[in-house]
């Protein structure tokens, strides 16, 4: 059913950020946007209409995150990058059943559709369970099944898997088109040159996004950095960069592994709250825009960072730039919405999300004004309004979101699933671990 949405403010995340004052967006029948502007010059309207009080504005998009392991959530909290994952994550992912991967990404989607994430670029385990958990709660999700070398894992045997996977079903699938399969070769410094060639190859020849960790700490990948210069430069001669690929965290590049980015029209996740937690460093965001990279941003993993709230990675990302340039304008409010909305579909070659126009997804996202930051109300010029949304309120009063035109939250919980009964099977399933 076409479907008129009536809102005091509307964020349609266009290239200058403006504000649409009593706008409307129209849905289609299929669940895509078929207008969107000021209510006066709104065309006919013969179908159903919700009028929203607040702001209404695209479903974020979660550019990088690992969100199963809402199971390890808190766990080696205080550790290094290195040491957290050989000690502490590795171990226990071990010990995952797949019925525990699509507990975790239950837990984990209904987390970010409640802070008005709508799409979430994930790379785990067993695919099949995170596909189902997203269907499940009628999120979006970019699957990208990571391809490892560790012991007891042959890389080739999971890359045919996701080949066959990917052939059988196709790139994108599901209503509204809410998954998409991928490649998630770990990193350069998990994967040999064998692999990531074949990855590389593989992903090009079906159009498939490859998600990768790229430089993210600065002892990670020291053999690569010897050997070839820079994981970027090693990636780029691999043939990692011909197709559609997101390079996660890119912490400590060169200019000249920014210059590739830019060259190859690599998309950047940028996520500074897991960089910052576990001493990574602070990445060139402003050296990267001035390149042209398109950047998104990412949570990374709820074990990592340790919440699946991008709104907290809006105010870091400028923040952290602020203060890394010293200059207080280099990252504005407009920069980091625009980052977490169309720069993370421009980021994860979707350009078909994170903006609110004509033949775009119908993702839409319901903010309401019942909160302190809000309190000197709608009558404000524009930009003390997106700074009271972007500084002040974060998620806090996300009521209500649709994904593909379909409502998914409302009144700040889930319509397709039992919040309480997730977490109850996550409390289950992380004591088992713990054991």
């Amino acid at each position: 059913m076409s479907r008129r949405f009536h809102a005091p403010v509307v964020l349609p995340a266009d290239p200058s950020c403006s504000l649409l004052r009593d706008a409307v967006v129209d849905v289609d029948d299929e669940g895509r946007i078929s207008f969107v502007g000021p209510a006066s010059s709104a065309p006919e309207f013969a179908g159903e209409e919700t009028r929203l009080t607040g702001i209404l504005l695209p479903g974020l998009v979660n550019s990088h995150a690992h969100s199963p392991m809402t199971l390890l959530r808190g766990m080696g909290g205080d550790l290094p990058l290195l040491r957290w994952l050989r000690e502490i994550i590795w171990p226990t992912e071990a010990k995952l059943k797949p019925a525990d991967v699509r507990t975790g990404m239950l837990l984990g989607s209904v987390e970010m559709l409640r802070h008005g994430v709508t799409t979430s670029a994930e790379m785990y385990f067993e695919g099949e369970q995170l596909v189902d958990a997203v269907l499940a709660t009628g999120g979006r999700v970019l699957v990208a099944p990571p391809v490892i070398e560790l012991p007891g894992l042959d890389w080739r045997a999971t890359l045919a898997a996701i080949d066959r996977w990917i052939d059988a079903d196709g790139l994108r699938f599901g209503p509204g088109e809410r998954i998409e399969l991928g490649y998630g070769p770990h990193s350069a410094y998990m994967l040999n040159p064998d692999g990531l060639r074949a990855t590389a190859e593989s992903a090009a020849a079906r159009g498939a996004l490859v998600q990768i960790h790229v430089a993210e700490a600065a002892a990670e990948d020291l053999e690569q950095r010897k050997e070839h210069g820079s994981v970027p430069k090693l990636l780029d001669s691999l043939g990692m960069f011909n197709g559609r690929t997101l390079a996660a965290h890119s912490v400590h590049l060169s200019d000249e592994d920014i210059a590739i980015f830019a060259a190859r029209g690599v998309g950047m996740a940028h996520c500074p709250g897991s960089n910052a937690k576990l001493a990574s460093g602070i990445a060139r965001i402003k050296d990267l825009r001035a390149a042209g990279v398109a950047i998104g941003l990412g949570t990374d993993g709820p074990a990592s960072n340790d919440d699946i709230d991008l709104w907290e990675e809006l105010q870091l990302t400028a923040m952290l730039a602020r203060l890394a340039n010293d200059d207080s304008t280099v990252v504005t409010a407009k920069d980091v919405f625009l980052m977490a909305t169309r720069g993370g579909a421009e980021a994860l070659g979707r350009h078909d999300l994170g903006v609110l126009e004509p033949g775009r997804w119908a993702d839409l996202v319901h903010v309401d004004l019942d909160d302190p930051a809000f309190a000197t109300g709608l009558d404000v010029p524009d930009e003390q309004l997106l700074a009271n949304l972007v500084w002040a309120a974060g998620s806090r009063r996300v009521r209500d979101v649709w994904v593909a035109g379909e409502q998914v939250v409302a009144e700040a919980e889930p319509t397709r699933v039992d919040r309480r009964e997730i977490q109850a099977s996550v409390a289950d399933t992380a004591a088992r671990l713990r054991a």
